[in-house]
C-alpha cells in the first residue's frame, strides 16, 4: 500500500513539474514576442554607437557600421525618442542601447517589402530626390504609427505612383516646426475662399497635398519602398527636356523611348545623350470626377534630331485628356509603343496604345484612331 502511494505521488509531481515547465516556457515565449526577442535589426547609419543606456550621460560601448546585424532585446521611448536594447554579434556579444533612427528592424523591413510587391511588375513613372530629411512611411498619411524610418536630405528614388490627399491642418509635419503649418494652412484656406468668391477655378496645389509612392535603391535604403510627403520631394526632370516644361503645365511622368533598359527609362544622368521621350503633363487646375483627380491631362512626345542637334515635337494632345497611371513602354529599337489609361466621355476607362516608329530619320507617332474622342478643350 505504501509503495503504491509513493508511486502515485511521484506521478503527480511529474505532471505538476511538466505542466509548470510548459507554463514557464509559454510565459517566456510570450514575453519574447512582446519585447521583440525574436526580431533583428540592420544598421542603416554610416556609423552608430551602442550605449550603456538611453540617458544623455551614457557611455559608448561599441561602434557599429552600416549593414551590421543586431538582435533586438527590448525597446524604450525616452523623451519622445525611441531606443532599442540590442545585442551585437561581436566576440563579446555586447549588449546596450541604440537610437532607433540608426537601425531598421526586420519587422519594419518586411512591411516595406510587402509594399514593394504591389508594383514589382510596373516600370518607374518618374524620379525624384528629397529637399529635406523626411520620414518614409507605410501609408500616405501623417501618423507616427506608419513611420518606417527617416531618409536623409538629398536621398534619391524612383516614383512609382502618387495620391492626391485633401489638405488638412497637421500639427507635426516633417518639414516644419510645430505650429508653423497650422498658421500657413489657415492663411491658405482664406486665399482659396477668396478665389472661390471671385469665380476662379480651384487650384490643385491649394486643394491637395501630394504623396509619392517610391522605390529606393539598396545603396540608399535597405527598405525597398514607402510613401513620402510631397512637400519634401523635388522631381528630377531630365536636364535635356526640363526646358520644355511650362509654368502652367508641369511634367509629372516621363519615359525614354530610345533605350532598352528599364532602369534608364526615367534616367536623370546629366552625362546621358539627348534622346526621345514620352511625357505626361498636368495643369494646376482641379478637375475631379466622382471625387477623383486625373494623374495627367496632357501627352507630349519629344524627339531629338541628331543632325540638327535639336528637339522637335513628334506628337501632342490638341486639348486635354483625363488619364491615370501607369505609363508603360514596350517594343525594341526604333519600333516602340506606349500605353495609358484614358477616360471616355461616357465615363469608362480605356487602355490606349500609341505606336512610335522612325520614318526617314524622323520619329513618328500613330495614335489610336479614336483619340480625338478623348480630348477636350483646355480649361482656362
Amino acid at each position: 500500500m505504501k509503495k503504491r502511494l509513493i508511486a502515485i505521488l511521484f506521478v503527480a509531481v511529474s505532471l505538476v513539474t511538466q505542466t509548470g515547465c510548459s507554463l514557464l516556457d509559454s510565459t517566456v515565449s510570450g514575453l519574447s514576442n512582446v519585447v521583440g526577442l525574436s526580431d533583428t535589426a540592420i544598421v542603416i547609419a554610416k556609423t552608430a554607437q551602442i550605449r550603456t543606456s538611453y540617458a544623455v550621460v551614457a557611455a559608448d560601448l561599441l561602434e557599429v557600421k552600416r549593414g551590421d546585424r543586431l538582435d533586438v532585446i527590448d525597446q524604450m521611448e525616452f523623451e519622445k525618442v525611441l531606443w532599442y536594447r540590442v545585442r551585437a554579434r561581436d566576440e563579446e556579444n555586447t549588449e546596450g542601447w541604440i537610437e532607433a533612427q540608426n537601425v531598421i528592424t526586420n519587422e519594419t523591413l518586411e512591411r516595406s517589402q510587402k509594399l514593394a510587391e504591389q508594383f514589382k511588375e510596373q516600370p518607374p513613372q518618374a524620379a525624384g530626390k528629397l529637399r529635406a530629411a523626411s520620414n518614409l512611411r507605410l501609408a500616405a498619411e501623417m501618423s507616427p504609427e506608419n513611420v518606417l524610418f527617416r531618409l536623409a536630405n538629398g536621398s534619391t528614388f524612383e516614383i512609382m505612383d502618387w495620391n492626391f490627399v485633401p489638405k488638412q491642418e497637421v500639427a507635426d509635419i516633417d518639414d516644419a516646426a510645430k505650429g508653423e503649418k497650422k498658421s500657413a494652412a489657415k492663411d491658405k484656406d482664406e486665399e482659396i475662399e477668396a478665389a472661390r468668391i471671385a469665380g476662379e477655378p480651384e487650384k490643385l496645389d491649394e486643394k491637395y497635398d501630394i504623396w509619392y509612392l517610391v522605390r529606393l535603391d539598396p545603396s540608399v535604403s535597405p527598405a525597398p519602398a514607402g510613401w513620402l510627403f510631397g512637400r519634401q520631394v523635388e522631381l528630377s526632370v531630365p536636364s535635356d527636356i526640363v526646358f520644355f516644361q511650362q509654368n502652367n503645365r508641369k511634367f509629372v511622368t516621363w519615359q525614354r523611348l530610345d533605350t532598352e533598359s528599364a532602369a534608364k527609362a526615367v534616367s536623370t544622368d546629366r552625362s546621358a545623350t539627348p534622346g526621345n521621350w514620352v511625357i505626361l503633363t498636368r495643369t494646376n487646375i482641379s478637375k475631379p470626377i466622382d471625387g477623383v483627380e486625373p494623374d495627367f491631362d496632357g501627352i507630349l512626345v519629344l524627339a531629338f534630331d541628331k543632325y540638327d542637334q535639336s528637339f522637335y515635337t513628334a506628337w501632342r494632345t490638341q486639348g486635354e485628356v483625363w488619364g491615370t497611371l501607369p505609363l508603360r513602354v514596350d517594343g525594341q529599337g526604333d519600333n516602340k509603343a506606349f500605353t495609358i489609361q484614358l477616360r471616355h466621355p461616357e465615363g469608362r476607362m480605356d487602355e490606349k496604345r500609341f505606336v512610335v516608329f522612325r520614318d526617314r530619320n524622323r520619329m513618328r507617332v500613330t495614335p489610336p484612331e479614336d483619340v480625338a474622342q478623348y480630348q477636350q478643350p483646355a480649361k482656362k
